[in-house]
């Protein structure tokens, strides 16, 4: 049976876990905002790259797309996490990527995987995946710039030596989502073309059209692996809420257990004690 002082000791260390997850909680909640806000302010940015191509593509008809041929070979970027106590982040999203890439007609092999994050890194290190590196997390909204020109110079050293299919696995609000990066597909281009100027003065271009598609199709890329990152890293503190939440409700409960616990053996000790006082009183009042 554990004392007052050993409860108190117990209390005392629980209540400290408890404040530290109230803590990661408040850090988490405002990690989540902070890469809401980036994914809402980088519409604005996309919509002007798509009036940019819908300017340079203007006119232009794309014939109707067939069934791409196989390809023997493929690069696949997939967004983890660096630090844990998020659930089940790494997990799902690892399980769903490796069983889309066994759909394909890309032998084990041949496929090339860039990792972000060194939670995935690890486990698919253990599973013999090849592995073309590994990029940290960014730790905030301003790094993520940085983490995708890294990623770009990646995606150029593949084209370079002949990978031309290249796929994006990351979360998206808690849920594994796979993006084809590369190749682009016609079809949104088409869309573009066909789609009518939002004004009266229509758009002109110098005239190197090809220079400008092809700087604007980079940041077509670029966009995507930008959002693809963010919402990666909103997912992930988004896991990470719900964690420590249920962490700080299991916590609250432990302690309502052991003050109860606690009031419980004060009262016992309180009673004893007024018992031996009651006892003592009767015993000097029988002599």
């Amino acid at each position: 049976m554990e004392t007052e002082q050993t409860l108190r000791r117990r209390i005392k260390t629980v209540g400290d876990l408890h404040a530290i997850v109230r803590t990661m909680k408040a850090l988490a909640a405002v990690g989540a905002r902070q890469y809401e806000a980036v994914l809402n302010s980088l519409d604005d940015y996309t919509q002007t790259v798509e009036l940019g191509l819908q300017a340079a593509l203007r006119g232009k008809v794309f014939d109707r797309p067939g069934r791409p041929p196989p390809e023997s070979s493929m690069a696949a970027i997939v967004f983890g996490s660096d630090v844990g106590l998020c659930g089940r982040f790494n997990e799902d999203l690892l399980g769903f990527a490796l069983a889309e890439m066994s759909g394909l007609q890309a032998p084990q092999a041949e496929r090339t995987i860039l990792v972000v994050g060194s939670r995935i890194h690890a486990r698919l290190s253990e599973l013999g995946h090849p592995l073309a590196g590994a990029c940290p997390t960014p730790g905030s909204a301003a790094a993520i710039t940085g983490t995708v020109r890294e990623l770009l110079a990646y995606i150029d050293a593949w084209r370079e030596q002949g990978i031309t299919r290249v796929l994006l696995f990351y979360s998206q609000s808690c849920a594994p989502v796979l993006l084809q990066l590369l190749p682009v597909d016609p079809r949104q281009f088409s869309r573009l073309s066909r789609k009518p100027w939002p004004s009266r003065a229509l758009p002109s271009h110098g005239p190197d059209a090809e220079r400008l598609l092809a700087a604007l199709i980079r940041q077509h890329l670029f966009i995507r692996l930008f959002r693809a990152c963010a919402a990666s890293l909103a997912s992930e503190q988004q896991m990470r809420l719900r964690t420590t939440q249920a962490a700080e409700k299991n916590i609250q409960e432990k302690l309502d257990e052991l003050a109860a616990e606690f009031r419980m053996r004060r009262q016992d000790a309180i009673d004893a004690e007024l018992l031996d006082i009651g006892a003592g009183f009767e015993a000097v009042n029988s002599d």
